[in-house]
């Protein structure tokens, strides 16, 4: 049992009431955290809506655009998947440690309820972290961003910079708008462009494998696929690979970014229906399609589309793919679009999410004008969070220049992130060894939270050492750590 100063300390998590408040009494005990909380929005979301919840934020612009980011910075294919390989096991031990706490503490929140009920002190200290990374790192303008390059490439346009931000900003003031005020509409659209996602990834894959098997003459109207990976294409898996710490560290953010959605659902616990059996079951299902989907689409961009363009792609490497297969008319202008919708809805979920994460924070008190910012009316949802979320993600994608902003941020939501799992994970080892009567309904494996903890610190440490092939009037190496620190 706790000692009598934490029970002291700790404030009672009790139901909401109509404004979005929680009371909080003045002296509470520790283990009425770990009961269940229901929202004011009530229990809305099911096994299925969950899932898309999950899969919606990890299969969003990652798959369609960071392969061909990663290639570049590892230099070869070989090393290219073998980052995409390891860090799935890296992602799933990280998932195991958010399983455990999600079902010991199944309420919404997430992280903020994992460290705030860990570490009780210094007073406030967890939370108030937790609070500055949610309102200064809680954006969306990658995806955004995504979205605004793909529609122009679609339409075969070189828009000034202004216009490309222009429409992300557009993009994410929509969503803004749907999820404030149309609450259970938003559900509904983003379950159906989550499904679409998956199923333009399994279309890629399908395509690709025709491709590689059939070889046929023309992938679409006058235009003839040119297959660069495959049997003749092993011999040089290897070549040109940068081995140097720093590269593998920031390439592995890029991946740890492509599966950020898999702890998505436990930022919205208290509208879950069965919260412990669907978190757990949600998850994990989420994991494998992930894992299965990137790796086949990662072999069918590079069995479709040669290295070097890979390398030159940027962020249009599943525009370049379609284009091979399908032609100018439906693999430049269709597809493309389908990749952009898609790119909206990973917006849509993770505004979703994130919006009830600040409304928790402002809930607790952390950000001024509180009672406003937690508020559900009134709509009937977290519009003081949505605006929370929607002000920190306009600024990023306004201020820098469009050419840079997707990989800094990336990397910047990626380092400060693993400050969080160290101290998730060392915090899930204390409390097996001081809670050991604390209600367990899944038990990570012991030797996976270990090597999660382990390789948390060398990752903190490696971008400060420097890449093999530093790219030239680029950013310094270490600035997105600096960066995440600093925030």
């Amino acid at each position: 049992m706790a000692d009598g100063s934490q029970d002291e300390q700790r404030p009672l998590l009790t139901e909401s009431d109509e404004n979005g408040q929680t009371p909080r009494p003045e002296h509470g005990r520790l283990e009425d955290d770990v009961l269940p909380e229901e929202s004011v929005l009530g229990r809305n979301i099911d096994w299925k809506s969950a899932y898309v919840i999950a899969i919606s934020r990890v299969i969003g612009s990652g798959i369609f655009a960071v392969p061909g980011v990663i290639l570049k910075s590892a230099g070869s294919v070989g090393l290219s998947l073998a980052l995409w390989i390891g860090g799935a096991f890296v992602v799933a031990a990280g998932l195991a440690v958010s399983l455990e706490y999600g079902c010991m503490l199944p309420r919404s929140g997430g992280d903020k309820v994992y460290l705030e009920f860990t570490y009780t002190r210094p007073r406030f200290l967890a939370s108030t972290l937790v609070a500055t990374q949610a309102v200064l790192l809680g954006f969306t303008a990658s995806n955004c961003v995504i979205f605004s390059q793909y529609v122009f490439f679609a339409f075969d346009v070189e828009p000034a910079d202004v216009w490309r931000k222009g429409l992300a900003i557009a993009l994410l003031t929509v969503i803004t708008v749907i999820h404030g005020v149309w609450y259970r509409a938003g559900i509904r659209i983003q379950n159906f462009l989550g499904w679409l996602k998956v199923g333009l990834v399994i279309l890629m894959v399908l395509s690709a494998l025709y491709v590689v098997i059939f070889r046929p003459s023309h992938g679409g109207p006058g235009e003839a696929p040119t297959a660069s990976f495959g049997p003749e294409g092993w011999d040089g898996l290897w070549e040109g690979s940068d081995w140097s710490f720093g590269t593998i560290a920031t390439s592995l953010f890029k991946v740890f970014y492509s599966y950020a959605g898999l702890t998505n659902l436990n930022n919205v616990l208290n509208e879950v229906k069965d919260p412990v059996r669907t978190l757990k079951s949600v998850s994990l299902s989420a994991l494998v399609t992930a894992c299965f989907l990137y790796l086949l689409a990662n072999l069918a961009y590079f069995a479709v589309v040669p290295v070097d363009e890979i390398k030159q792609s940027g962020q249009l490497i599943a525009a370049l793919f379609f284009e091979r297969v399908f032609g100018q008319n439906l693999g430049r202008r269709f597809l493309p679009l389908a990749v952009a919708l898609s790119a909206a809805g990973n917006v849509m979920v993770v505004t979703f999410a994130l919006a009830r994460l600040n409304q928790e924070v402002a809930r607790a008190g952390f950000l001024p004008f509180s009672r406003y910012l937690s508020s559900s009316k009134p709509f009937n949802a977290p519009m003081g969070g949505l605006i929370v979320h929607y002000i920190p993600s306009v600024l990023v994608i306004a201020l820098p220049p469009t050419d840079q902003v997707y990989s800094f941020i990336l990397e910047v939501e990626g380092y400060p992130g693993q400050i969080y799992g160290l101290a998730i994970t060392i915090g899930l080892i204390w409390l097996r060894y001081k809670r050991p009567d604390l209600k367990r309904p899944f038990k990570a494996w012991i030797p996976a939270v270990i090597f999660r903890a382990l390789l948390c610190v060398a990752l903190l440490a490696a971008p400060f050492f420097p890449p093999s092939n530093p790219s030239p009037g680029g950013l310094w190496y270490a600035t997105y750590a600096v960066v995440g620190v600093g925030m």
